[in-house]
């Protein structure tokens, strides 16, 4: 790489950047992405079907809640959180649904699966003489 590309960050951190990283040092430009993937990662989970209102989650307590953080314990959980069919986030110890008081229906699901699955089968009625 030549001098002639290197130019000081576009922050004003007092490093350099490349033309590659849109002029930025490799600490910025290494921050940049991992914003761009957080807000994408947000726009991912704000557009999941929240739970009904007449089914509160009893692991959230509402919006105010960061989902970086186990709706139980309030331990920061960071990229190794357990999100929920009940749209919280959990950590290790209460992913499970019997941990963490989960109010989604898994066995209504299992059972609509099973009954689109399987269609009940009936044979026409024969007329005997």
């Amino acid at each position: 790489m030549g001098s002639s590309e290197r130019k000081p960050c576009a922050n004003n951190c007092g490093f350099f950047g490349t033309s590659e990283k849109l002029n930025l040092c490799s600490k910025c430009y290494k921050d940049l992405c991992l914003e761009e993937e957080l807000a994408s990662m947000k726009s991912v989970l704000c557009s999941a079907k929240p739970p009904s209102p007449a089914e509160p989650s009893q692991g959230t307590e509402g919006p105010s809640k960061p989902a970086n953080r186990c709706g139980t314990c309030n331990k920061k959980v960071g990229l190794t959180g357990f999100v929920c069919k009940c749209g919280s986030t959990f950590c290790g110890v209460h992913r499970y649904p019997e941990k963490h008081k989960c109010t989604y229906d898994f066995k209504g699901e299992a059972r609509e699966a099973i009954a689109k699955a399987n269609p009940v089968v009936k044979g026409d009625k024969i007329d005997r003489f």
